[in-house]
């Protein structure tokens, strides 16, 4: 007896509408977009002037950091790893940056290299023992925080470093047509995050190998290269973060804040990207890093103390993950019985191709473990071929926030 993987077999689903499709992506997020909705319209109406754009460029301008780190931590969580280092490359990032400076480089050329050089740091450092040499993504990140951390205080022997630029003070503290110049970083990071996860088949790639990065790699998908680059991407946010930094301080600190990589984390998993990879999205993550500034400002506002801030979003956290289990568990399972329905329906009906008949299964991997869909012909098994959670049948693309990894066997006597 042999067993092997029914090839894949092209049947045509109709689309549902955009509306419907748009407004289905948004489940996964939606409890932080409500409870966000409720916490601004509560400040807006008992405090005066939350509403007022002083306060809302204070507070937008306040949370750029965060806001560009979480961006790029949300392809890390997506791929299924976590990045501990991104405090440490911000460190080592503004030191770069106060280096090429002293060397003469012109600020317009300074920037985009520090850049290039946090994410040069994230895909040598983290990306290619995760990724070619398969190594546990919390030892490396750890490993990584910890070695890039002795390398900044042994660059910087322990000392701030001034810079002066005027580019680089705009970056940190100046506007652009009355706009804060952190707003627009934070804009267009988003929307080049936006296009990397919808447009690209790097982003297709990413959530594959988060659903599962055996069945990815089976599926011709090149899973190291595509972890060198998230964990680039990873870098690229930090190297970003500090020179915002460093443009908001004016200095080079060797200072190493270690703690935006759990806040970033918080953020991404408010905005519902799965802990354990595969879904969720950088829409979301924004959402999420919302919620965490209009808190801390709206406590802060009404002289409440901060840490009321970390308590409220440990337990709104921990209810999102509680509510990511059970979204994983009970409605991707209905979704995939529908989808498996539907693809039975079209085979008795003639209209999806023929195949030789097999004993086939189809086992939905949920957080609960694997069940198991019994499918009578090879007809109904082989449109769900699993590549990850990127499962996807001719005409209609199932989103990673709907799919789960799927197996399909077919057993030849």
């Amino acid at each position: 007896m042999s067993t092997h993987l029914a090839p894949a077999e092209t049947v045509a689903i109709p689309r549902r509408p955009l509306s419907a499709r748009t407004w289905a992506a948004t489940h996964r997020f939606r409890p932080v977009l409500v409870i966000l909705t409720a916490l601004f319209a509560v400040f807006a109406v008992t405090q005066d002037g939350f509403v007022e754009w002083s306060n809302i460029s204070n507070l937008l301008t306040g949370v750029a950091i965060l806001w560009v780190v979480a961006v790029g931590m949300t392809f890390v969580l997506i791929s299924g790893g976590f990045d501990l280092s991104v405090g440490s490359t911000m460190a080592l990032a503004g030191l770069f940056l106060a280096a090429t400076l002293d060397l003469g480089l012109p600020a317009g050329i300074a920037v985009p290299l520090t850049v290039l050089f946090g994410g040069l740091v994230g895909a040598t450092v983290n990306g290619v023992l995760i990724g070619q040499l398969r190594l546990s993504f919390f030892v490396v990140t750890l490993a990584s925080m910890i070695g890039i951390t002795g390398v900044v205080n042994l660059w910087s022997g322990t000392e701030t470093e001034f810079v002066d630029s005027t580019l680089i003070e705009r970056i940190g503290m100046g506007d652009v047509f009355g706009v804060a110049t952190a707003i627009w970083i934070m804009v267009a990071t988003l929307a080049a995050a936006l296009w990397i996860q919808h447009r690209t088949h790097l982003g297709r790639d990413i959530y594959a190998v988060g659903g599962s990065r055996t069945a990815a790699r089976l599926a011709g998908i090149r899973t190291g290269r595509t972890l060198v680059i998230v964990y680039g991407i990873s870098g690229l946010a930090a190297g970003l973060a500090g020179v915002i930094a460093v443009g908001r301080i004016g200095a080079a600190s060797p200072q190493v804040d270690n703690v935006v990589a759990l806040n970033a984390a918080a953020a991404v998993l408010l905005g519902g990207t799965s802990l354990m990879g595969g879904a969720g999205g950088v829409g979301g993550t924004a959402l999420g890093v919302l919620f965490i500034g209009v808190l801390q400002n709206g406590l802060s506002t009404a002289g409440i103390d901060a840490f009321w801030q970390q308590i409220v979003t440990a337990v709104i956290l921990i209810l999102a993950v509680l509510g990511d289990r059970a979204g994983d568990r009970d409605g991707a399972y209905r979704r995939l019985v529908q989808r498996i329905s539907t693809l039975r329906e079209k085979r008795a009906a003639g209209t999806a191709p023929s195949a030789d008949p097999a004993a086939v299964t189809v086992s939905a991997q949920s957080t609960d473990g694997v069940r198991s869909v019994p499918a009578p012909d090879a007809a109904t098994a082989g449109p769900a071929l699993a590549v990850g959670r990127a499962v996807q049948t001719a005409g209609e693309p199932l989103t990673p926030a709907e799919s789960l990894p799927i197996t399909v066997t077919e057993e030849v006597r």
